[in-house]
């Protein structure tokens, strides 16, 4: 199997239930979808549906009845494998940029000359060639987000799992990661999985956007995108584009959003 062929996501009647006693409450419902090997996937919904804690268990840290597998394998928690990048940034600010982007190498025991030229070479993709002996907090947010994904790729991700990582980006910055983040995917073509609360942010990215209902969060549309690629933000005024805003709009505001 090709790295290509990897990263096929399968969610089968998953539901996800939060809290204990009294405070119990049901976040996910009987969410059902597959993922094909390399597609990018957004979550959209209202906020407090559920689509950060569906993202939790596909990462392997919430526990989950139903059916949970990358490549037909079940996920039984954390792995390298499932690449996962916040909103905040979890670099460590005591290491340089290149050793934060060389970590998980550190931790599989490649040399150190190794990790560090593969890590140079992914800042350089991500556009941080000249930074690598910075430190986190010398950044600015969207260039911590830079590093973030560096540090995600260098282990060889099928799956990348996104949680609203350019939500607290000015809005400038943030299309430019957003250009960023598709270049980057369509040179490594790995599943990604991303949560956004925004619209544009959605169908910009997205091949296919799974919209979610209010909680219990229940995927409620399906919504296959047929813009070419790639894609610029000539998008964004597009009539499509409009006419698919309106639609995702409608969705939204019937589920309080």
């Amino acid at each position: 199997m090709s790295h290509t062929e990897l990263g096929r996501v399968d969610i089968e009647n998953l539901s996800i239930s939060l809290g204990s006693g009294k405070q119990a409450f049901e976040a996910v419902q009987d969410v059902s979808v597959s993922i094909a090997p390399g597609e990018f996937i957004c979550l959209l919904g209202p906020s407090g549906c559920g689509k950060s804690t569906l993202l939790g268990a596909l990462a392997g840290h919430l526990p989950a009845s139903g059916g949970l597998r990358v490549d037909a394998r079940p996920i039984n928690g954390p792995d390298a494998e499932r690449g996962i990048v916040f909103q905040q940034h979890t670099l460590f600010p005591w290491k340089s940029v290149i050793d934060n982007v060389a970590f998980g190498l550190k931790m599989q025991g490649i040399r150190r000359d190794t990790r560090r030229e593969q890590a140079r070479e992914l800042l350089k993709l991500v556009g941080l060639g000249g930074f690598e002996e910075h430190y986190p907090a010398q950044l600015s947010g969207g260039m911590q987000q830079r590093v973030e994904i560096a540090r995600v790729l260098i282990n060889s991700p099928k799956v990348i799992l996104m949680d609203e990582p350019f939500g607290a980006l000015d809005a400038q910055t943030r299309i430019m990661m957003q250009q960023l983040l598709l270049r980057v995917w369509e040179r490594f073509n790995t599943t990604i999985v991303f949560v956004t609360h925004d619209i544009d942010e959605a169908l910009f990215l997205a091949d296919r956007i799974l919209v979610m209902s209010a909680r219990p969060g229940r995927i409620i549309e399906d919504l296959a995108l047929d813009f070419q690629r790639p894609r610029d933000a000539e998008l964004l005024t597009s009539q499509a584009f409009m006419h698919l805003k309106r639609h995702c709009l409608q969705l939204l505001h019937l589920q309080g959003a």
